[in-house]
């Protein structure tokens, strides 16, 4: 449906409609139709009238009129008078009665209500009296103010439907910003689990080569143990007489140790005590600690009695040598590093 057709259902003059459309420009219906309201009683130029009498004139001009020239000039007007009494007028729609002025009306009728059955018409189609144009203004009005309504609540819809989507949008993005967290913490502590699984193979394994250790010493003692011949008794050969005069004291030779019971004092006053082979090193002890409490910070070894902070360099020293033989208490203290 075209915009003149539009204009002229809603009662506009076909002319007026199509010098509104050019005076706006052909922008569209409501600009054609405030146009057509504001100037309602301004009379528009008759170009299009002239252009047809113009060509009416012209056409008086053909050589095949030529042949009606003399005497039958005053007949052919005669009748060309009595035909125009006959001219169709308009289109009358016989379905609903309704007076149309031209084709153009006619077809956006047809398309409008689906009538069908039409017939020409000697009734010229009325022009609208003051009453029905001003009726005809308010009903275009109330047609303008309700496509007006219709379009600010489409808007409406528009804006709830987009910031519906934004807000979906948003929480789209939240969750999925939550899921990747989720990821990122699994992730974490999978990895903290699997570091504690090798600390723990770590000082399993400190511990097994502890017992393997211990098991080696115990062997090459109960060898060596065996090897030495049994002294049950000792004779003595002092002559009572001598022992009567000077009863002196006998001091037995020192003894050779092979194992030495170290005791720890740790931070929090519990104590561990533990037995060694006098030939380890002290860092033996220090790595005896680190399995038994799990403590990775570094810490420092020393004794009371005499006070002695052990160095770096002493942790290599087997514990013989160090003094802690046949038995020592050790303190653990903060690392001076």
């Amino acid at each position: 449906m075209t915009d003149i057709q539009t204009l002229v259902d809603m009662g506009f003059p076909q002319e007026r409609v199509e010098y509104a459309l050019k005076v706006t420009n052909h922008k569209g219906v409501e600009p054609a139709m405030e146009w057509l309201l504001a100037h309602v009683d301004e009379e528009i130029p008759e170009t299009k009238r002239e252009e047809a009498g113009e060509g009416a004139a012209t056409g008086g001009d053909d050589p095949g009129s030529s042949s009606s020239a003399g005497d039958g000039g005053a007949g052919a007007g005669t009748s060309a008078a009595s035909e125009g009494e006959s001219v169709a007028k308009s289109v009358v729609c016989d379905d609903c009665g309704k007076v149309l002025k031209d084709h153009t009306e006619v077809e956006y009728h047809a398309a409008k209500t689906g009538h069908n059955n039409f017939s020409e018409s000697t009734e010229e189609k009325k022009a609208l009296t003051e009453e029905e144009k001003k009726a005809q203004l308010a009903i275009i009005e109330e047609k303008l103010k309700q496509k007006r309504i219709e379009r600010e609540e489409r808007e409406k819809a528009d804006a709830v439907e987009r910031e519906r989507n934004r807000i979906r949008s948003g929480k789209d993005m939240t969750e999925a910003r939550r899921r990747m967290e989720e990821i990122e913490m699994k992730k974490i502590v999978d990895q903290r689990k699997r570091e504690k699984e090798e600390e723990k193979a770590a000082r399993d394994r400190v511990r097994a080569q502890i017992e393997a250790d211990k098991a080696a010493r115990k062997a090459r003692e109960q060898k060596d143990s065996s090897t030495v011949p049994n002294s049950s008794s000792v004779s003595s050969t002092t002559p009572p007489a001598a022992a009567a005069v000077s009863p002196t004291v006998v001091k037995s030779p020192p003894r050779d140790y092979t194992e030495t019971r170290i005791q720890v004092r740790l931070h929090d006053g519990m104590t561990l005590t533990e037995t060694f082979n006098v030939k380890e090193q002290l860092s033996a002890v220090r790595v005896f600690i680190q399995v038994s409490t799990g403590i990775d910070s570094p810490f420092a070894l020393m004794t009371t009695f005499p006070r002695k902070v052990f160095a770096d360099d002493d942790y290599e020293k087997p514990l013989e040598v160090l003094g802690l033989v046949p038995s020592a208490v050790i303190t653990m203290t903060k690392s001076s590093a």
